[in-house]
């Protein structure tokens, strides 16, 4: 009776999936189902999957070429993805790509210093230069909000060249810091336990004198300065919600993963809000993990508490977002056994019984995409709740099932899905730095 069960929604899949082979129409249901929509969410179901970063860059390029989509956000810290972002658009100081994306030295650093973004990267560049003068150019921004410390440097070294006062006044709002040596959580354990003033006040204040003389800074040199004070602007948010985020640590998962999605849809909306007001129609695609883009209201986490980005833009957006997740059955990830610890290249162990991984692997196709959306029969299939696998950047296959896996109602959950039976490791730019290690440790995931 099981087998016959499982054989239904096997079948269903079949009839509906679309084969990815490698040629120029493969994303063309994707295409036709993002349609005007001005949010493409992409996820993936690791941090360091080369087919996933090789897709989500195909349909990128597609969107940016096919419907004038004009900035690409990822799950990357806002100073170091903006350094990327002056790169693309002619309008820093790096020689290319590879120099570029030095700015990623924070743990994992594979997974934007890596072989697929960096090609991604030099073809954004090129299409840029190659584009009109008055022609828009689409930009790189990062959304993620770990960059406590340069964040706070980025603020004092734009006000130190506009407006010297302003920066005595920002540095001694920021020195409240200064006793953890740049250990972000060191300071979030003192503060929450009370061991030690939050900064809270501080932070906010600094945030509020910014916005009081936006007009001021914003228009001193037309455009450009405009880009950099919006630079400069989203760095003191960013501190403010860093702040709030570390002392959250401490009360609980659901709280700090909370405060992290409600500032990455936070900056996602800041930068809609500084595209139009530059006279753009703002048009994004979004690259995070399937854990932060897939609707959180369709799995257990959700259950728990727990929202996430795909959640409130598509509570903001609905139709006018697409969200799409990305499985694997089996292959080879780069990923660490630890925090801070080197990537390692680890076998990805086959999908458990129950999962929808398993269940795509028993419908023999080896790359599909599935549209959700407004297709009833296939819908209802996915719709039964079943385990989902979820790879961050560290991955400990002996506790696979606690450490990576989550129950899901994947047709709630995305509105496509991209299945790659057999996946390869990203390959991170620094020579060697991915050993081999077919046999890994213990512990939860780190997305």
């Amino acid at each position: 009776m099981k087998n016959a069960m499982n054989s239904m929604p096997v079948q269903v899949i079949r009839d509906a999936a679309h084969r990815i082979e490698g040629v120029a129409t493969d994303y063309d249901p994707l295409m036709d189902l993002v349609g005007d929509a001005r949010f493409v969410l992409l996820g993936e179901a690791s941090h360091g999957t080369h087919d996933f970063y090789d897709a989500r860059a195909k349909i990128t390029k597609r969107l940016i070429e096919e419907k004038d989509f004009n900035a690409v956000a990822v799950e990357a810290d806002w100073p170091d993805a903006y350094r990327v972002n002056r790169y693309i658009r002619g309008a820093g100081p790096d020689a290319n790509g590879h120099d570029a994306l030095a700015g990623f030295k924070r743990f994992p650093t594979w997974m934007w210093r890596n072989a697929d973004v960096l090609d991604f990267v030099e073809w954004m560049r090129a299409r840029n230069d190659g584009l009109a003068a008055e022609t828009a150019k689409a930009g790189f921004y990062g959304l993620d909000l770990y960059s406590l410390y340069t964040s706070m440097d980025a603020v004092l070294g734009y006000l130190q060249k506009t407006d010297p006062e302003a920066a005595k006044r920002a540095h001694y709002r920021y020195s409240c810091f200064d006793h953890f040596r740049e250990d972000a959580q060191a300071y979030g354990y003192a503060a929450s336990f009370d061991l030690t003033a939050s900064c809270e006040k501080e932070v906010l204040s600094q945030v509020i004198e910014l916005q009081k003389h936006a007009v001021a800074y914003a228009s001193r040199d037309g455009q450009v300065e405009s880009d950099e004070f919006f630079f400069v602007e989203q760095n003191a948010r960013l501190v403010k919600n860093a702040e709030e985020y570390y002392r959250s640590m401490f009360r609980g998962r659901a709280e700090s993963w909370n405060k992290r999605d409600r500032h990455m849809a936070e900056t996602l909306e800041a930068l809609v809000a500084h595209l139009e007001n530059q006279g753009k129609k703002a048009k994004i695609v979004v690259w995070e993990h399937n854990s932060h883009l897939g609707d959180a209201r369709a799995t257990e986490l959700g259950a728990g508490g727990e929202l996430n980005v795909g959640q409130l833009v598509r509570e903001r957006y609905d139709a006018d977002a697409v969200l799409v997740g990305f499985t694997t059955y089996q292959g080879t990830v780069t990923a660490a056994s630890d925090w801070d610890t080197p990537p390692q290249q680890k076998r990805v162990r086959p999908g458990l019984e129950g999962s929808y991984e398993a269940l795509f692997h028993a419908a023999d196709i080896a790359r599909f995409l599935l549209v959700l959306r407004n297709q009833g029969p296939l819908r209802q299939a996915l719709c039964e709740p079943r385990l989902e696998r979820a790879i961050g950047v560290i991955y400990r296959p002996e506790t696979e099932r606690l450490s990576h896996y989550f129950h899901a109602r994947l047709s709630e959950q995305f509105d496509a899905v991209l299945h790659f039976d057999e996946t390869q490791a990203v390959e991170p730019l620094e020579p060697g730095t991915a050993k081999s290690a077919d046999v890994a440790e213990t512990f939860p995931t780190g997305i």
